[in-house]
């Protein structure tokens, strides 16, 4: 088991007793897994692989993995942003599968 798969692993484990699952789509989670990892080399913290970091773990601590907007997303849509965390009924196809808007406040941006 790579470390992208290892990560996955350490995070479902978290996250579905939360009612947060992932991605149907295999390989889409473990590109964001390797993304996660990335970005953790990078910035020296696993930011949300779908926005741009500033490299100031305070700035960006609204887009920690998972981030602050997941619960509000995954409520109203089914998904987060990056579609990594959906609802049981997301992966079912029982929900319709909308294009999640940022959530992420303007000036919070580079």
């Amino acid at each position: 088991m790579n470390e992208a798969e290892k990560l996955r692993e350490t995070l479902r484990s978290i996250q579905e007793p939360k009612g947060y699952f992932f991605n149907g789509d295999g390989e889409r989670v473990l590109d964001l897994m390797e993304a996660l990892l990335l970005n953790r080399k990078r910035y020296g913290y696993m930011c949300c692989p779908c926005r741009l970091a500033s490299g100031d773990r305070e700035k960006d601590r609204d887009i920690l993995c998972p981030c602050a907007y997941r619960e509000a997303d995954v409520r109203e849509y089914g998904s987060c942003y990056c579609n990594l965390y959906v609802s049981r009924e997301w992966n079912e196809g029982k929900i319709p599968r909308e294009y999640v808007p940022e959530r992420r406040p303007p000036e919070k941006f580079l």
